[in-house]
């Protein structure tokens, strides 16, 4: 006899009950009279409210939207078979195979709690940001992604036009924008049969004729490190190296900023990762 399939809220705590805080890269305080992740846990990572945490493992609350099972996902360090079932069980469609992942692996969702004192996010290979450390949110002034999943790396540069009001790229911004249009290309050849991405690259040639020049070029080449000044409001401009690194098997690109742990620019960093812990309190 087959046994039905868990619903949203059994398998949310079945999964919650299966973690601990050392796996998701917390510390545990104080007593735990259960095994497990704690709600508060769980919503402080995915980014909601303990209410409604609560509300879908009771079976109270069962149409979350697609970016809440994404981040819950993310949380709970699915694999993709898991988070492809946890989307059907809310009644939503799976993510497509072939298509772009915004599946973020357990190791690189551990790497963002425990590496919280770098300016580090997580973007899928379209450029959408997926995940973000505080000191990041704090050092470009940005939400994060629980409070703005439509963070778009590609829009921000060619369609708002909001980069460069944030951060210019030594060698002049024209290196930046081709790194990232070089890097989409690779992507596009990648992903060939994910309409998804088709639509947003034709999207953003209709929208920026920028954009379409250079992707017009034909060039295809993974993003490089660079070096960029960051102009943020409290400190003023810091000179900072940033690094992409891509996982392998997943085409998910972490990038990460750093400088030398001595002068001006740690100095200013150093601030900012005091504000940022701030606001986390």
């Amino acid at each position: 006899m087959t046994s039905a399939p868990l619903s949203l809220g059994e398998m949310l705590r079945s999964r919650r009950e299966h973690l601990t805080p050392a796996d998701v890269g917390l510390e545990s305080f104080g007593r735990r009279r259960t095994a497990g992740l704690r709600r508060e846990e769980l919503a402080q990572l995915a980014g909601v409210s303990v209410d409604y945490i609560t509300r879908l493992e009771q079976g109270r609350a069962r149409t979350p939207s697609k970016q809440i099972v994404a981040a819950l996902a993310r949380a709970l360090q699915l694999s993709r078979t898991e988070t492809a079932l946890l989307h059907r069980a809310a009644g939503l469609t799976a993510p497509a195979s072939g298509a772009v992942s915004h599946h973020i692996p357990a190791g690189v969702q551990r790497m963002l709690v425990r590496m919280s004192d770098f300016p580090l996010a997580v973007f899928a290979a379209d450029w959408t940001q997926l995940a973000s450390t505080p000191l990041w949110q704090a050092l470009f002034q940005t939400p994060s992604v629980a409070a703005d999943p439509n963070q778009n790396l590609l829009v921000q540069a060619f369609v708002d036009d909001s980069i460069s009001g944030v951060a210019t790229a030594h060698g002049g911004p024209d290196v930046f924008e081709r790194a990232l249009v070089h890097d989409l290309r690779r992507s596009a050849a990648d992903y060939r049969d994910d309409p998804r991405l088709r639509a947003f690259v034709a999207d953003l040639r209709t929208r920026s004729p920028r954009f379409a020049a250079l992707w017009d070029e034909g060039r295809a080449a993974a993003h490089q490190s660079m070096v960029k000044t960051v102009h943020n409001p409290l400190v003023g401009d810091i000179v900072l190296d940033c690094d992409v690194v891509v996982v392998p098997a997943s085409d998910i690109k972490v990038v990460i900023y750093s400088t030398s742990q001595r002068g001006s620019d740690a100095e200013k960093l150093d601030l900012l990762r005091v504000s940022a812990v701030r606001v986390m309190q």
